[in-house]
């Protein structure tokens, strides 16, 4: 079996659900079984890690709750999607497993045709993901030497008067974010939710600091690593530069937390809810949503609306509650703003 395919961990306690299940996907993916959580935990962490995670949840010693609050704790296996696959069918039950980071939740006794479409589309997001990681990667090492070269010259930083921005398609997706966040502390400005309001002065800071960050929610630990190299760096031109520049504060703000969540589940720095600064919290909604629609490489793109969709799920645990009710609020300004391409190229229509 190719090497290229997807790797699907599967962990449920009946071996005939491992056999019925693997059997479904083999054909498809490549296939780990475990029938229990100390098991799971231990392949989900070794390598190749898997793409996917298919959690039964009613399992002795270690349910699939318990494991997937392991695995979220653990800064290896934390970015892993989980699917949960339960007999389970109350919406107390799904609830509690969105909220600890699932990222669906298909009840048994399984449907093959739901679980294959399932199982696909996570992948893809997964996929659409790990490319724009990259890119960010790029992007902020690219933004590391303008800001080191800066430093060393003596001169003020290019930044803060405005990087010149990357051409072709990652000018795109960085005209969309400028626009979506645009739209965003419009709505925000004077708001009267004093954890999300913000001033004139800070919705133009934010705005500018778009220019930094092109890409969404979902990166690696590498990828944080790469943020806080650029925010130091960014620090260090702060203490050489005369003017402390307000805004250089709040870009730094956006690269060194972007990868934060409101569960305290994200990184560098785990922080939750209200200690993430709110610049961070609304470019980390911000750049999740337009990598949605307009992902780069194989990955598909989703419509606004199933975009949308998937940004209303990370409520409370991905993103600020009260900023995705900002989002509802003028979600149609926004759905405008992430379908523009150049020279009539549409969006997603998943």
């Amino acid at each position: 079996m190719s090497a290229n395919l997807p790797l699907l961990l599967i962990v449920d306690d009946n071996p005939e659900n491992l056999t019925v299940i693997g059997e479904l996907l083999q054909p498809r993916f490549r296939v780990r079984v475990a029938n229990g959580g100390p098991r799971a935990l231990r392949l989900a962490a070794a390598s190749p890690q898997p793409d996917l995670i298919l959690l039964d949840v009613m399992m002795p010693d270690m349910d699939g709750y318990e494991v997937l609050s392991r695995l979220r704790a653990a800064p290896r296996t934390r970015d892993i999607p989980v699917v949960f696959l339960t007999a389970l069918d109350s919406a107390a039950d799904e609830e509690r497993g969105l909220q600890l980071g699932a990222a669906d939740y298909i009840a048994k006794p399984i449907r093959p045709a739901i679980l294959l479409a399932r199982v696909n589309v996570q992948l893809e997001l997964k996929r659409a993901r790990d490319l724009l990681s990259e890119r960010n990667e790029r992007l902020e090492a690219e933004l590391n030497r303008h800001l080191q070269r800066d430093a060393s010259d003596g001169g003020p930083p290019s930044l803060a008067l405005g990087l010149a921005p990357p051409s072709g398609e990652a000018q795109d997706h960085l005209h969309r974010c400028q626009g979506l966040a645009r739209v965003l502390v419009q709505h925000l400005s004077h708001h009267p939710d004093p954890t999300v309001a913000l001033d004139e002065s800070m919705a133009g800071h934010i705005v500018r600091a778009a220019a930094v960050l092109q890409v969404g929610q979902a990166g690696t630990a590498e990828g944080a690593a790469c943020s806080q190299e650029s925010a130091e760096a960014m620090g260090r031109v702060e203490l050489e530069t005369a003017r402390q520049l307000e805004f250089l504060k709040v870009a730094g703000q956006v690269l060194r937390h972007h990868h934060e969540r409101w569960d305290g589940s994200g990184h560098p720095q785990q922080l939750k809810g209200a200690d993430i600064p709110l610049a961070a919290r609304l470019m980390a909604l911000v750049t999740t949503f337009e990598a949605l629609v307009w992902p780069t490489g194989v990955a598909a793109s989703l419509s606004p609306e199933a975009a949308r969709a998937q940004v209303k799920r990370g409520s409370g645990t991905h993103f600020d509650p009260a900023l995705v009710d900002a989002f509802e609020a003028c979600f149609n300004q926004l759905a405008l703003v992430a379908s523009s391409a150049p020279d009539g190229v549409g969006a997603g229509t998943a």
